[in-house]
C-alpha cells in the first residue's frame, strides 16, 4: 500500500484540497486511488497516535486500521488528509520549531506501516503570515507571549523537514510553498494521486477562481482553449500574468494581527523564507513542488 498523509499545514487551504481531492474520488479510484471520507479516519489516527505513544505496534493494528477506513480492496494509493496530525494550532510552535510533534508522530506511523510506502505531504508558508494566523487562535494576548520569548526568526520549514527525515527516514516528503499554490494547484492535486503531469482532474482552478475576477477567469479560459498547446509546465505563468491583472485584492491581501512587529519585521521574515526554501530543497528525501 502507498499511504500518503496530506498534514497541511495549518492555514493553507487544506480543506479545500481535501474537498478537491473528495471531489475526484470517482476517477482517482479507477486508477486504484483511495480518498476515504475524513470522518472515517481522523478520530481513528488521533486514537492510534496516543495508542502507539510510548509502545510498539500490535502485529495486526495495520491490517485493522486500513479494514475499517478502506472501502476499496483493489486500491493501491489512500490519501489521507489531517492537518491536526501534528497537533491543534495552539501546539504547533514551540521551542523555536514548527510542528515539533511531527518527527515522533511521523517515526510511529512508519512503525505502523513499515512494509508500507508513506509518503507526507506538506505545505509551507511564510513564518511572517504564518505565525499571526496562528496566533489568531492562540489564547495568549501577544506575540512573544505566544512565541514563548524565542525570535520569530529562529521559525524554519528546513528544520522541520529534516527532523522528521532524521527521525522517519523511510517517509518520503513531498511539499510546496502556500504563496504558489494558486499556480501550482492542479500540480499538487496530481501529485498527491500519484498522476501524470497531463492528466485531466477535477477542480484544478479551484483556488484560483476564488482569487480571480470573473472577467479574468473567462479570459483565461478563453486563452487556454486558443491555446492548447500549453504544457503543465508553462500554466503556471500564464496563470501569474492573468493574477497580475485580475486577482480580487481582498481576496489576496491579509490583514496581520502580530503585535509589536513592523513592516521591516516582515520583510525581513519573508526574506529569511525565500533563503529557506534553498535549504529544503537541499535535504535528501525532500520534493518540492514550485512553479
Amino acid at each position: 500500500m502507498q499511504l500518503v498523509l496530506h498534514a497541511g499545514a495549518h492555514f493553507t487551504e487544506e480543506e479545500r484540497l481535501l474537498r478537491c481531492l473528495l471531489r475526484n474520488t470517482q476517477d482517482f479510484s479507477r486508477r486504484g486511488v483511495a480518498v476515504p471520507g475524513p470522518g472515517k479516519y481522523r478520530g481513528l489516527l488521533k486514537e492510534t497516535m496516543t495508542a502507539l505513544q510510548g509502545a510498539a505496534p500490535s502485529p495486526d493494528a495495520r491490517d485493522i486500521l486500513l479494514d475499517v477506513i478502506l472501502d476499496d480492496d483493489s486500491a493501491d494509493r489512500m490519501i489521507l488528509s489531517h492537518m491536526f496530525l501534528f497537533g491543534a494550532p495552539r501546539e504547533i510552535v514551540r521551542d523555536g520549531a514548527i510542528y515539533k510533534n511531527a518527527p515522533e508522530r511521523m517515526a510511529r506511523l512508519a512503525a505502523l506501516f513499515e512494509h508500507d510506502d508513506v509518503e507526507l505531504f506538506l505545505a509551507m508558508r511564510n513564518p511572517g503570515t504564518f505565525l499571526p494566523a496562528i496566533f489568531e487562535h492562540a489564547p495568549q494576548e501577544d506575540m512573544d507571549s505566544f512565541l514563548r520569548g524565542v525570535s520569530p526568526f529562529e521559525f524554519k520549514w528546513s528544520n522541520t523537514l529534516a527532523d522528521i527525515r532524521a527521525a522517519a527516514p523511510s517517509v518520503k516528503i513531498t511539499t510546496w510553498c502556500f504563496e504558489d499554490m494558486p499556480m501550482i494547484w492542479a500540480q499538487i492535486i496530481r501529485a498527491l494521486a500519484a498522476l501524470e503531469t497531463d492528466e485531466k482532474i477535477v477542480g484544478g482552478f479551484d483556488l484560483l477562481s476564488d482569487i480571480m475576477s470573473k472577467e479574468g477567469m473567462t479570459r483565461f479560459r478563453t486563452y487556454l482553449k486558443a491555446h492548447p498547446t500549453i504544457t503543465e509546465k508553462q500554466k503556471p505563468r500564464v496563470i501569474s500574468a492573468f493574477l497580475d491583472k485580475f486577482a480580487i485584492d481582498d481576496q489576496i491581501e491579509e490583514e496581520l494581527n502580530a503585535p509589536g512587529w513592523t513592516e521591516d519585521d516582515i520583510d525581513d521574515l519573508t526574506e529569511l523564507y525565500e533563503q529557506d526554501m534553498d535549504a529544503v530543497a537541499q535535504i535528501p528525501g525532500v520534493t518540492v513542488i514550485a512553479p
